[in-house]
């Protein structure tokens, strides 16, 4: 199980898929989440609307982000995000292996909390992930991935402190987080 979970916490991250595709994301009910803090007490809760992915018939899970679909119920913070946080790469992705067979062993309505360790690539730098989800066999051809707690990304190992510095400046904050909680739903229909 510990290898099942960390192939579904890639599927977040990065890497090609070369084989066919076992699992499919399912794009209108996934979806991906961060909060910040400003002026050291304004929480907020952001995601990103665009997102896709597979596990292919190896077991690699990938889950791509479109950056430039952040959601901030702002419109100008939406377009400082795209412009000085993201720039040129408007796509993260996440990455893991998984057992399969494991996956596809569960029975519509079995849960299991599972070890997840993945690579997330985002704008210039690659993040280790490893965290806790919950998985759960929705039917014969539906799985669920989400965190079972949070996952928590500092602005420096995701080589943005420069961007978040920026948008001090731009919107006069004496002080944005340089850590984010991440959370993550992911729904996966079964190809073919």
């Amino acid at each position: 199980m510990k290898i099942f979970a960390a192939g579904l916490a890639a599927l977040i991250l990065c890497g090609p898929v070369m084989a066919e595709p076992a699992w499919v994301l399912d794009a209108e009910t996934s979806k991906v989440a961060y909060g910040s803090i400003k002026k050291d007490r304004i929480g907020e809760v952001n995601h990103f609307g665009t997102l896709a992915g597979t596990v292919d018939d190896t077991g690699l899970v990938r889950v791509e982000i479109d950056l430039a679909s952040v959601e901030t119920y702002v419109d100008i913070r939406n377009e400082r995000m795209r412009e000085h946080v993201f720039g040129a790469t408007p796509v993260a992705v996440l990455t893991s292996q998984i057992d399969l067979e494991a996956l596809e062993a569960m029975a519509p309505g079995d849960t299991a909390i599972v070890d997840v360790d993945g690579m997330l690539a985002f704008v210039s730098a690659e993040v280790e992930i490893y965290t806790e989800a919950f998985v759960a066999r929705l039917a014969d051809g539906k799985a669920l991935v989400t965190t079972d707690g949070m996952i928590m990304l500092g602005t420096e190992e995701l080589a943005i402190d420069g961007a978040i510095d920026t948008l001090m400046g731009l919107a006069d904050l004496p002080g944005i987080t340089r850590v984010a909680p991440v959370t993550f739903r992911l729904v996966f229909d079964k190809a073919g």
